[in-house]
């Protein structure tokens, strides 16, 4: 997308990163003004989606807005507890092979928001669903751990050979190709969620209306108006529901952060999840708002498919002709870090952050620009660069930050460049397609491990709208995923990071945080570093 991600993108926010788009908007139904409950005494909370999900279909969700919705509406083998690490979920207990190799889950008795029994074979569909090459799911490639998904995916293979079988209605076996240390965080994001195989065959459009949304977690879709209002309420029927505290959560769908900020102002909203960046250091200095960490990075990417942008020399000098710190000070003012390479912090490396170990890989730096621009003009038979057009999903976060770019291209290379919004729906259909030559985006981890964001790279991941393929990247990022020499790993992981900077398929240009205002009597705040969204299973109103 992205996580949660992804790939998480940050879409509107996507993943699936950051910043959602969408329109409408309207005030939050069912919610009492002053918010935190209602005028029933029921608990209930509301906070602006600011754009409208893709899809609440967890098989092809790539974006974080879907992605909120279906952690709250489904759940995995395992979720995420309030500390960040996985914990039983649909599986109550599970163990593993000597070689760390073959999984068993034990699931519990659990059922579908309809009342039908969550099964292993649910998942065994659900799996086998996404991997199937016809399904055209861009984040099967999070299943290819998994023995003989990548095979059945790529058409080289069967879905018989898939190693994931229901040994029972209530025991699941996963066989995996080597031993994956986050196997567990995995489960906890939505690829590896179950469906509920009697819905999904009965209808194929199951995830677009409320109605035939059926779902496994602790909430359940009771109403979707699109773009304008979504309203999640307890799931009765989820195995857990005596833990969950909030009736209802509402999401409006505002594409304007000061609507959204002024409907938080007078208790329209209970939570402000994207603050307008003008108001933003006053609101963390009184202490309204919070910083809170948030696992990504903010990008641009390049068609390196498309002229001029299969130059490396081009692509770089428009990285380097990027002042990064006036962009997080001058622009976002979110608390951002200037990224100076491409995993964010937060990431184990040997001994401590992968991130600090490594380092920054480049610096901004205007006269090595002008230098490498010319040489790739030059080996293009070019005496300057032909249009430019910059793309961006419509937010005006994004705008700014194109804006800004714009000048500093502009100022520093005596470049052109056309900037061009789209909805979020319709511009990740452009990025997909390949119909952009530079354009804005996001990537949220969706596990805390180098490995969450190099992916998005490889030449066979789904999300790798660059179209760039290197195969020594893909040898570092491959081997790093499939030895347990941490030593090694976090070796290949680093040279992958550097490799990146040096053939810039992308151009990064910050590490996320998120920054949140909640109404004061909401309790139970957590906040995941791969969520673009609290967690609203752990919330409840004072």
């Amino acid at each position: 997308m992205k996580k949660k991600y992804l790939y998480k993108t940050l879409g509107g926010f996507l993943a699936t990163s950051v910043l959602l788009t969408g329109c409408g908007g309207g005030a939050a139904a069912g919610t009492a003004a002053g918010s935190g409950g209602s005028s029933s005494g029921k608990q209930s909370v509301s906070l602006d989606l600011i754009t409208e999900p893709p899809t609440l279909d967890p098989a092809m969700a790539t974006d974080t807005t879907s992605d909120f919705v279906i952690n709250a509406a489904f759940e995995g083998l395992t979720h995420l507890g309030s500390d960040n690490k996985p914990v039983p979920g649909i599986a109550e207990s599970w163990s593993t092979s000597q070689n760390g190799t073959v999984w068993t889950f034990k699931l519990r008795d659990a059922k579908w928001s309809n009342g039908d029994p969550v099964t292993a074979n649910d998942f065994v569909y659900a799996w086998k669903h996404i991997l199937n090459p016809k399904t055209g799911a861009q984040f099967a490639n999070y299943l290819y751990y998994i023995k003989g998904a990548k095979e059945y995916n790529t058409n080289k293979g069967s879905a018989d050979q898939v190693a994931v079988k229901a040994i029972d209605d209530h025991t699941l076996q996963v066989t995996l190709n080597t031993p994956v240390p986050f196997f567990l965080d995995l489960t906890a994001f939505h690829p590896y969620f179950p469906v509920d195989q009697k819905v999904v065959e009965k209808n194929p459009k199951w995830a677009a209306d409320a109605s035939t949304i059926v779902s496994d977690g602790p909430f359940k879709v009771a109403s979707w108006q699109h773009q304008q209002k979504l309203v999640l309420q307890k799931n009765q029927n989820y195995w857990d529901k005596n833990s969950i505290k909030l009736d209802q959560v509402t999401g409006v769908i505002v594409n304007d952060l000061n609507t959204q900020y002024q409907m938080f102002k007078s208790g329209q909203l209970d939570m402000d999840v994207k603050l307008p960046a003008t108001l933003t250091p006053k609101l963390l200095q009184s202490g309204e708002a919070k910083i809170y960490p948030l696992a990504g990075t903010y990008m641009l990417e390049f068609n390196t498919q498309k002229k001029p942008f299969d130059n490396v020399n081009i692509r770089k000098a428009l990285s380097l002709a990027i002042d990064r710190q006036s962009l997080v000070k001058d622009v976002t003012q979110q608390g951002e870090t200037p990224a100076y390479a491409f995993v964010p912090p937060g990431d184990p490396g040997k001994n401590g952050d992968f991130r600090k170990e490594g380092g920054d890989l480049f610096k901004d730096d205007v006269a090595q620009a002008k230098q490498l621009l010319a040489q790739g003009l030059k080996e293009e038979g070019l005496s300057q660069l032909p249009p430019i057009t910059y793309q961006y999903n419509t937010v005006d976060y994004n705008k700014k930050i194109a804006e800004a770019i714009q000048q500093m291209w502009k100022k520093n290379l005596g470049v052109d460049v056309t900037l061009q919004n789209e909805d979020w729906k319709i511009y990740l259909d452009k990025l997909t397609k390949g119909d952009f030559q530079i354009g804005r985006m996001g990537w949220i981890q969706s596990y805390t491990d180098p490995s969450a964001e190099l992916d998005l790279l490889k030449s066979d991941f789904g999300s790798n709208y660059t179209r760039w393929k290197n195969k020594q990247f893909d040898k570092y990022v491959n081997e790093a995923e499939t030895t347990t020499d941490v030593s090694k790993r976090m070796d290949d992981m680093h040279k992958a990071d550097q490799l990146i900077i040096d053939q810039a398929p992308v151009a990064p240009l910050f590490f996320y945080t998120n920054v949140f205002a909640f109404n004061k009597k909401i309790d139970g705040i957590v906040v995941h570093p791969s969520d673009t969204f609290p967690d609203v299973r752990y919330m409840s109103v004072k």
